[in-house]
């Protein structure tokens, strides 16, 4: 077996990024323990037919987990075909059922169904992981639904929210690429035991005088294997299915990084409303001691950005696989549907850690709401004088003015001076005393139905769960 050291280039995936449970899965011990169950899948419909004898079936059965990869790897050097390897490697261990080996079978009536098993494996091991921060996720926005926040529109202060609405945002968006897994899983079939060009002609063949029909064997073969197959395919399936599995990792890693990037922002001294959690050995800078950089969300926003571009490849393998199959697809697919996995497996790892540990500092927030919050009271002071019957315009155009002012006394470093401001304004005072202001800006009132639309978020997302 070949071993790797740092001393050659090893793939940040190999040992930095992704889980051991993921890395297994897209491992060639797994690939060729997979290419396995399916020789001995087909050789066990097969058998039924008396295509395979009961030895020679018992034989393979009894060889299947005993696989030598490096010897496999030999043989390729002078086959140039990994397949065609692979069978003369286990033929030579199972010496009595070797002779039956891929009978009837194409390469890629093993790869294919083999590979469509992993991207199943690897779907499911996502799938888990999104439920698991989903459920933090809702938690969280149980939480926090009523506190009441500033919310932000083009990064400037706007009208208030609530921090469990805005986590909110991220649980939705979550939730809708939970749904594109789902989309994924229904959609994508294996390849199924259909031949050189897809028309099962060698099977047909093969079975002439038999029971079983070439289209029950390929069923027998595939239930057995756990995956549904499609119903037309050239010598490959479908590759618009890797296409599709891609853009659900994409979903689910964007709406990460939506989170972590909006983290960053909230992490920054001058909002310092959220951030991620910091060790107490955690180093931030090797130059600024006193740095608390959000390295966990930046590290998911870059490798987000990474998983963002793969979807473009398996675009390209969909329609550049001319006729019925070229191997414009083969070279890059051994690279892009693994690094995919993994690299969205680490981001689901480190926003699982992140969001556990997930810091909201009520007093910052608090800090930002009030030194701002009184602007966000404009509209409905606009509304309550006009009913009293104030000009629209005038009244619009007194509370720019005054919104001017505290503002600026705001960059000047100043208390919010908008209360005392329109309270001695001339035209206000006309429709509005100061207990009416006061009334009109209180936060509650401003933050609409936003902790209802979060609490109802929460049990979309507790009956998910319970799935």
């Amino acid at each position: 077996m070949k071993s790797f050291d740092f001393s050659t280039y090893l793939s940040p995936l190999t040992w930095r990024y992704g889980s051991d449970e993921m890395r297994k899965i897209f491992s060639e011990k797994h690939k060729y323990e997979l290419w396995r169950k399916i020789w001995i899948a087909l050789a066990e419909a097969q058998h039924q037919v008396g295509l395979v004898s009961k030895e020679e079936l018992e034989d393979l059965k009894k060889n299947e987990k005993n696989i030598d990869i490096d010897k496999i790897f030999e043989y390729e050097k002078d086959t140039k075909h990994d397949v065609v390897a692979a069978i003369k490697e286990f033929a030579e261990i199972a010496k009595i059922g070797g002779g039956k080996i891929h009978l009837g079978a194409t390469s890629m009536d093993i790869v294919d169904n083999a590979d469509m098993i992993r991207i199943f494996e690897g779907l499911k091991i996502v799938e888990n992981k999104v439920i698991d921060i989903l459920n933090l996720l809702a938690d969280k926005i149980d939480k926090y639904s009523d506190f009441p926040c500033l919310g932000y529109t083009h990064l400037q202060p706007a009208e208030p929210t609530t921090v469990g609405y805005r986590l909110s945002f991220y649980a939705q968006d979550l939730l809708i690429a939970y749904e594109s897994i789902q989309f994924a899983k229904k959609t994508i079939k294996g390849k199924g035991m259909k031949g050189a060009v897809g028309t099962s002609a060698s099977y047909k063949e093969l079975l002439k005088n038999h029971s079983l029909s070439a289209d029950q064997l390929e069923t027998k073969v595939m239930k057995s294997l756990g995956i549904e197959e499609t119903l037309i395919s050239g010598q490959v399936y479908p590759r618009l299915y890797d296409f599709i599995v891609l853009n659900s990792l994409v979903m689910v890693t964007s709406a990460l990084a939506k989170f972590a990037g909006d983290l960053r922002i909230l992490q920054s001294p001058l909002y310092g409303e959220w951030s991620e959690p910091f060790g107490k050995k955690q180093v931030g800078s090797s130059a600024m001691p006193f740095k608390k950089n959000p390295i966990s969300s930046e590290n998911i926003c870059s490798l987000a950005r990474f998983v963002a571009t793969l979807p473009q490849t398996a675009r390209e393998n969909a329609n550049l696989s001319y006729l019925e199959r070229t191997l414009d697809d083969s070279a890059n697919k051994r690279i892009v549907m693994a690094e995919a996995f993994l690299t969205t497996d680490q981001i689901l790892i480190t926003a699982e850690k992140i969001i556990s540990g997930l810091v909201i500092n009520k007093e910052r927030i608090s800090f930002n709401l009030h030194q701002y919050a009184s602007f966000a009271a404009s509209e409905l002071i606009i509304l309550e004088a006009v009913k009293k019957g104030a000009d629209r315009q005038e009244m619009h155009e007194a509370l720019r003015i005054n919104s001017m002012i505290a503002w600026a006394d705001i960059q000047n470093g100043k208390k919010n001076p908008m209360m005392d401001l329109l309270s001695n304004d001339k035209l206000i005072k006309k429709y509005l005393n100061k207990q009416q202001l006061e009334k009109l800006m209180e936060v509650e009132n401003h933050i609409g139905d936003a902790p209802e639309r979060a609490k109802k978020l929460v049990k979309i997302i507790k009956n998910l769960c319970l799935i």
